[in-house]
């Protein structure tokens, strides 16, 4: 948010509740990092991962403006919830980690790989981080404190999945213009019906998981 608008908020009460008030632990929420990943079901393309940091004052705001877990917000309100995020955020940055990656280390490694590339490109080290599920971080040697559902009850989790999911799917709209008839530019590589039926008909490209498709692709191939 512009400097000036900073400073009137800034002498406003504490714009942050009770109920937020205890996902940060005590903590200061802007010295605390919010980290998401989204695509990691997809038969296709990159798992993504965002991490945000988010002053107090941005809480109230963002709250307002109906920010929550990307999966249950329209495109229409993710695109629009974006620049709010990013003004309104002391620091954010996206990780990735490819299809090749996934097929060698596993989804969960991965995962973690994209998390941290995300982490690593902010610039300074959260005092702590919060991680959204039941999985703690591994690679991470700071303090951590995962979090149920933490998408939907932390508005720093939030943040991280609205930017990832926008920046995901605009890859893979992107790439949908790369490799056309596998309709990428409506189910983002997730294993929908459509999907299905290009990869038995054309085969997988070399973008999708293969540890994921698993004997399908082996027989998608074997039919080309």
């Amino acid at each position: 948010m512009p400097a000036e608008n900073r400073a009137v908020a800034a002498d406003a009460p504490p714009p942050w509740s009770d109920p937020q008030a205890d996902i940060w632990g005590g903590a200061d929420p802007g010295a605390c990092a919010g980290v998401d990943e989204v695509g990691r079901g997809c038969l296709f393309g990159p798992v993504l991962a965002g991490a945000v940091v988010l002053p107090a004052e941005a809480l109230t705001p963002l709250a307002a403006a109906g920010l929550t877990d990307s999966k249950k917000l329209s495109p229409r309100r993710r695109a629009a919830l974006v620049p709010l995020i990013r003004a309104w955020a002391r620091h954010w940055a996206l990780g990735q980690a490819s299809a090749a990656e996934i097929d060698r280390l596993g989804i969960r490694p991965a995962t973690e790989r994209a998390m941290l590339r995300a982490l690593q490109r902010l610039p300074t080290t959260p005092e702590l981080l919060l991680v959204d599920g039941i999985l703690p971080l591994r690679g991470w040697s700071g303090p951590q404190r995962t979090l149920v559902r933490g998408d939907s009850r932390c508005l720093a989790i939030a943040a991280a999945s609205v930017l990832a999911k926008e920046e995901r799917d605009a890859l893979i709209r992107r790439l949908a213009l790369r490799f056309p008839g596998y309709g990428f530019e409506r189910h983002a590589g997730y294993g929908t019906p459509q999907h299905r039926r290009a990869l038995a008909q054309a085969g997988p490209t070399p973008l999708h998981r293969r540890s994921f498709l698993g004997r399908f692709a082996a027989a998608a191939v074997a039919g080309r």
